[in-house]
């Protein structure tokens, strides 16, 4: 079956995939931390494309730059804010933004304050389930927010806190909080990581000769040359300093809940995180959904870039080809000239591109990370139709998105998610595939972690493909769309 014909083809819908928040990173004991936050940033730049900051310590002042845009544009080795940007220990954060921003320069972290007991800056990844409340209760006793980020909201209770040093207000703050976190800080003259005691959000800690640095993925530490010392228990404290590193675990302890997404999507597949290589955890989710759902076909292709190693997988395993059906230009931005009305084609295209000579005359399965509303996935396979492909099947290396998340990833609302309201033979036919299958929540296990899924207490946080939540929610929360951690 063809897309519909009577609907306009205007491109990619923004809400029709997952955005993840931010990415941060810190570094503590080079002189030249600002230059290792920004290429380390640079890695991190899939995290968030929105805009980013970096903000530096020289053992007396806090130096800092922020902005709209990629890393690269305002990060330069030459630029001058790079020269103003001095100290032995620096933060940065790479953001993804939602609308709403009166003025987003506002909202660009690392936020930085100087409070009582002196300059401290905060970068956050992640999302405060309790955020609202605790901002409408802190602005009824006199705090002033110069943004809408739940960010902030960790920098007032900080300030509040009347605990005796810096460490102690920061884990006073973090225990009012609901939510998920991976937090890097700069504050007398240390560098604190903390994640919170679910670890749903990634933290590694790395080290080049004397210098260690945080981030939330490994290949962030490739860049900089760094190695992989771990990664970050969930409710740990790591504390950075002239003496080295020490640890606290200052949190009662729960089970671990890691996003099990990181692993279909998030991260680069060239990161480890959690232990695993993303790369061979996205591999093996394609051989165990061709080992689940596998269609006689002559081609196996993926929707390029995320879908390429679960493709692979589901190629090896099958024993069908693999092809680049589906050429990605990969210079198109979110800003390109969008075709007026007068000139319509199908802006699809400006980002995708069919492949005439691979699928001509050949029955194809397509395989991708996921499917949120399903518009994308109609013009693709639309896309292929025009192209000649004689039949066209479609395999998903995640389960269903039944929910939305919110603990660090920008989703549409419940009603707005195609599995949440069409059984997949509905979505299928609402794509135009001639057959279409989603990996199992127990297939999505067993190929990241050789493991069932323990319905007692299961190993990741899968709540966007379970409802089952592992932080409590704020009421109101249950289906409407949220704007999360570092981003609002």
């Amino acid at each position: 079956m063809a897309g519909r014909e009577d609907e306009p083809l205007t491109g990619y819908d923004p809400l029709d995939c997952f955005h993840e928040e931010c990415g941060v990173f810190g570094v503590f004991g080079s002189d030249e931390a600002c230059v290792l936050t920004a290429l380390g940033l640079h890695a991190l730049q899939h995290r968030g494309q929105e805009a980013a900051g970096i903000v530096s310590y020289d053992g007396d002042a806090f130096h800092a730059h922020r902005a709209l845009g990629h890393v690269g544009d305002n990060f330069g080795a030459d630029s001058p804010q790079m020269a103003r940007l001095r100290g032995h220990a620096a933060i940065g954060h790479n953001r993804y933004s939602t609308s709403g921003n009166i003025n987003p320069l506002m909202e660009i972290q690392p936020f930085s304050s100087e409070l009582a007991f002196g300059g401290f800056a905060l970068a956050h990844n992640g999302n405060l389930t309790n955020a609202s409340r605790l901002r409408a209760s802190l602005i009824e006793t006199g705090s002033l927010f110069q943004s809408s980020s739940d960010t902030e909201v960790i920098v007032h209770l900080v300030a509040r806190s009347h605990q005796a040093d810096v460490t102690g207000r920061l884990v006073d703050a973090l225990k009012q909080i609901d939510g998920a976190y991976s937090l890097v800080c700069v504050a007398d003259d240390m560098l604190i990581g903390v994640r919170d005691p679910h670890g749903v959000r990634p933290l590694i800690l790395g080290k080049r000769d004397d210098t260690w640095l945080l981030a939330s993925e490994s290949c962030a530490l490739d860049i900089v040359g760094a190695t992989v010392v771990r990664d970050l228990e969930p409710g740990e404290m790591l504390i950075i300093d002239k003496n080295g590193v020490r640890s606290e675990m200052p949190f009662q302890q729960v089970a671990p809940r890691f996003c099990v997404f990181e692993y279909v999507y998030f991260s680069r597949p060239d990161s480890i995180v959690e232990g695993r290589g993303v790369y061979h955890a996205r591999k093996a989710i394609g051989g165990e959904l061709a080992s689940e759902s596998h269609i006689d076909a002559d081609l196996i292709i993926p929707v390029p870039d995320s879908g390429v190693p679960a493709a692979l997988g589901y190629a090896e395993k099958s024993g069908v080809p693999f092809d680049l059906g589906i050429i990605r230009n990969h210079y198109v931005g979110r800003t390109f000239i969008q075709p007026t009305q007068k000139g319509r084609t199908d802006s699809v295209k400006l980002k995708h591109n069919a492949n005439p000579a691979a699928v001509k005359g050949k029955r194809i399965v397509l395989v991708d990370d996921s499917i949120v509303r399903g518009t994308t996935s109609r013009k693709i396979v639309t896309m292929m139709r025009n192209a000649g492909a004689a039949e066209v099947h479609m395999r998903i290396a995640s389960p269903p998105t039944t929910h939305p998340c919110f603990y660090g990833v920008d989703t549409p609302s419940q009603d707005q998610l195609i599995a949440a309201r069409m059984t997949v033979d509905e979505i299928a036919a609402e794509i135009g595939v001639d057959s279409l299958a989603f990996i199992t929540v127990d297939g999505m296990y067993k190929a990241i972690g050789d493991m069932a899924r323990n319905e007692d207490q299961p190993q990741f946080c899968d709540a966007c493909f379970t409802g089952d939540y592992p932080i409590r929610l704020a009421s109101g929360l249950s289906a409407k769309r949220v704007s999360h951690g570092g981003s609002q």
